[in-house]
């Protein structure tokens, strides 16, 4: 029932109808509140750039709740823990397996907590570094070298890592960019323009690759 439900709304959407994205809420004492103008911002974007048609009003969702099917993107960040307990996976699982697609991304610090969360859902389908040559990277912006580096904290390069269903990416990780901070209202890090747009650009390459997949 939740695969029909979900590929109803995604026939909806593509009928003209507007679209809607939310955050994840989870738990562990992580912040999942955090960057909280990052994700209207994107939208806000993406609608005057790439002409989706995505209602203003983000949501907050939780991941254990049957509200994330009524979300083909849900966005997750965060500073520290996550725990995701047996019916969040559970949940999270179905969800990503009809159709649905979660990009975390690590606002420094939820490196090391995440990735076993993860596991939890896809014991048997680890996560995979994303090539630089993958369409997610290529349309409708162009980002030849891959994931854009945003936001300094170790001195590592970005990686995109994803979980792959069928050759889709269901789950998109974000390291050590934090695109999020690039999304947010500009006087919050005071980055500047350039860096701010190729954060949004990339951000509005994930959600092109959401919609047309």
């Amino acid at each position: 029932m939740n695969k029909l439900f979900l590929i109803g709304i995604l026939l909806l959407w593509n009928l003209g109808y507007t679209q809607e994205v939310a955050v994840a809420k989870y738990a562990g004492g992580g912040d999942w509140y955090a960057n909280p103008t990052s994700l209207p911002n994107l939208v806000k974007f993406c609608n005057q750039n790439i002409n989706t048609t995505i209602n203003s009003k983000v949501a907050t969702v939780e991941v254990g709740s049957a509200e994330i099917f009524s979300y083909p993107f849900i966005h997750m960040t965060g500073h520290g823990n996550v725990v995701f307990s047996a019916n969040d996976v559970i949940n999270l699982k179905n969800y990503l397996t009809s159709g649905g697609f979660l990009h975390i991304d690590d606002n420094y610090g939820m490196d090391e907590y995440i990735r076993k969360e993860i596991k939890k859902i896809f014991p048997d389908n680890p996560l995979t570094e994303i090539p630089s040559n993958h369409q997610i990277f290529q349309e409708p912006y162009s980002f030849p070298s891959g994931l854009p580096k945003i936001h300094e904290h170790d001195n590592k390069k970005p990686q995109a890592f994803g979980i792959f269903i069928e050759e889709r990416i269901v789950l998109l990780y974000t390291y050590e960019t934090d695109l999020g901070d690039g999304w947010e209202d500009t006087e919050v890090h005071n980055n500047p323009q350039y860096v701010r747009e190729k954060a949004l650009k990339m951000g509005a390459n994930i959600i092109n690759y959401v919609f047309k997949n």
